[in-house]
């Protein structure tokens, strides 16, 4: 889910932020962190274009509502 991948790469950003990981476990880190990055921002934009459908519908269906009302 979004927030689950939200709070690993917050994990992965204050474990690497600490300095204690080795260049590789740094890397493996770094290169998960892109991944959930990704996913993340894909659910938002996902989550965004819905958002939109719903506004563009309900604006549809408002502006109907008007006219037929006149």
């Amino acid at each position: 889910s979004f927030e689950a991948a939200s709070m690993e790469l917050e994990n992965i950003v204050t474990a690497m932020e600490a300095g204690q990981m080795s260049l590789e476990a740094s890397l493996t880190a770094y290169k998960r962190g892109v991944e959930l990055l990704q996913y993340c921002q894909k659910q938002l934009q996902d989550a965004q274009q819905q958002v939109r459908i719903l506004e563009a519908d309900l604006l549809k269906n408002y502006t109907l509502s008007e006219i037929h009302d006149r």
